[in-house]
């Protein structure tokens, strides 16, 4: 169920979207899709990123860039948060019940739930809940949420990877990060984005960038996801450069819950190789 909703935290409004956007979030009308993330370069699943949707009652399936930025801007987005988190630990919890096998998932963290000081314990108090061992969970933050004041990131990120959370950092390269701070990140990868992934192949430059940054990545001790993976030569030139994992389109879209254990069914039964049903 989704949590209370607070009308402190969102404004009141004369947009019907906006007024549609609350009662959703009253109403639980959100769910979580699943893309899987695959090894470099044998294809093997590695654990899924969940990503939220919104079922509108008549609309369907409303897209993501639709309605996230307006949740934000309603102070809704920590609210949908915490479920988000809750609802990925519900659905591990429940493929781990149906011999699925031990699912890693990744969630994507608002500004306002980084600064949440209370989120550590909640975080621990869900791992608890559901039966999770550390780093099943993985938390993903963009780089531009670390700008602000990196010491105080770096600090709340500690926190939260003491308290069982996996660290990535997403869409990284687009907010140039401070080099004096980046070698201080408690995280374990990062995330190449899409918008230097996607002409890899044939840009030299967005090539060469892709490449350093795996490889200074790599010497610091982190993974590196490449996201957007949208065809085999972008997939050929990023194994090239010792990318550790893959995500996108090439291997499977975003998937329900029903499907997502579908394809771990078929993922069991030839782990080198993403589900064809996928």
């Amino acid at each position: 169920a989704m949590p209370d909703l607070e009308p402190s935290t969102a404004p009141s409004t004369d947009d019907p979207l906006d007024r549609e956007l609350r009662a959703a979030v009253s109403a639980g009308e959100f769910e979580l899709h699943y893309q899987p993330k695959v090894r470099c370069p044998d294809g093997g699943f590695e654990g899924f990123e969940a990503l939220v949707r919104w079922r509108h009652p008549t609309r369907g399936l409303v897209p993501p860039g639709q309605f996230i930025p307006r949740l934000g801007e309603l102070g809704l987005a920590p609210l949908l948060g915490r479920w988000v988190m809750a609802e990925a630990c519900r659905q591990m919890a429940a493929w781990e019940a149906a011999g699925l096998g031990t699912v890693s998932v990744s969630v994507n963290l608002s500004p306002g739930q980084l600064r949440d000081p209370a989120l550590p314990d909640r975080l621990r108090q869900l791992l608890r809940d559901h039966g999770l061992g550390p780093g099943r969970l993985e938390l993903e933050v963009t780089e531009a949420m670390l700008m602000d004041d990196p010491d105080d990131a770096i600090a709340r990120l500690r926190a939260l990877r003491d308290a069982g959370a996996r660290l990535s950092i997403d869409d990284f390269g687009t907010g140039w990060s401070s080099m004096a701070h980046f070698r201080h990140l408690p995280v374990n990868q990062l995330k190449l984005d899409r918008v230097f992934v996607q002409h890899v192949d044939r840009d030299r430059r967005d090539a060469s960038l892709c490449a350093g940054v795996i490889a200074l990545a790599h010497r610091l001790g982190f993974g590196v996801v490449a996201e957007g993976v949208e065809n085999e030569a972008q997939a050929k030139r990023l194994a090239g450069f010792d990318c550790d994992l893959f995500q996108g389109f090439l291997y499977s879209r975003p998937l329900s819950g029903e499907r997502a254990g579908d394809y771990l069914r078929g993922a069991r039964i030839t782990p080198r190789t993403p589900s064809p049903s996928a």
